[in-house]
């Protein structure tokens, strides 16, 4: 499956990302009904539930791989109150946040690859599966002062054969959601190699990172 699907109710209108997915599989476990699997054809189903419970499938989709809004277009996910940077114990990091990536508005939620071999970076692709990436998810805490703003647009760069250079309010929780640090400018890994995961330490050049 690859390319974006697009289906609407009466109520809601999903759309479905192939690429972005991470198959986190919140969406067929919490809702066979509507994103039915292992089927021939058609397998998703807005019109098995209501706006509010598309959403909420939407909310647990870390990737950003499932979008809703009204059949008119009018958007029903709304930006969170505090930017939020989760570590995956050995796979990517999860951003909750109204993101622009690469000079384009992205949504509100994306799993970006920090492994280095995705197929599809900026984004994960699980590779970091295949590959046998090993990274933890609970890094050491950066004392931090509380930010005066903890919302707000969070631009992420990828940088040319470089590292994530992200801006904007952002607070970076571990897997188990322990406050890392507070950040408003921050550099992270995306080539698999810093020895101080998740900031970027320059490994990518010793290595030969090649990524756009």
């Amino acid at each position: 499956m690859s390319g974006k699907e697009i289906v609407s109710s009466a109520e809601v209108t999903v759309e479905f990302n192939a690429q972005r997915c991470i198959h986190s599989r919140h969406c067929v476990l919490d809702r066979p009904d509507v994103f039915v699997p292992n089927v021939q054809g058609a397998w998703i189903h807005p019109e098995n539930a209501t706006a509010d419970e598309v959403l909420e499938i939407a909310h647990n989709c870390p990737s950003g791989a499932i979008q809703c809004h009204k059949p008119d277009g009018t958007a029903l996910e709304q930006a969170p109150k505090v930017n939020l940077m989760q570590v995956r114990e050995n796979g990517p990091l999860a951003f909750h946040a109204p993101l622009t990536i690469a000079g384009q508005a992205d949504g509100f939620r994306a799993t970006l690859c920090r492994c280095g071999a995705s197929r599809t970076k900026p984004y994960c692709d699980q590779s970091h599966v295949g590959s046998g990436f090993q990274a933890t998810g609970e890094p050491d805490t950066t004392p931090s002062e509380p930010l005066e703003r903890r919302d707000g647009e969070l631009v992420i760069d990828p940088t040319h054969n470089g590292p994530l250079h992200v801006t904007g309010a952002l607070e970076l929780v571990s897997g188990t959601g322990r406050t890392i640090q507070r950040v408003t400018d921050v550099w992270l890994c995306r080539c698999g190699h810093s020895g101080h995961k998740p900031y970027c330490d320059g490994s990518h050049v010793k290595y030969g990172f090649v990524s756009d």
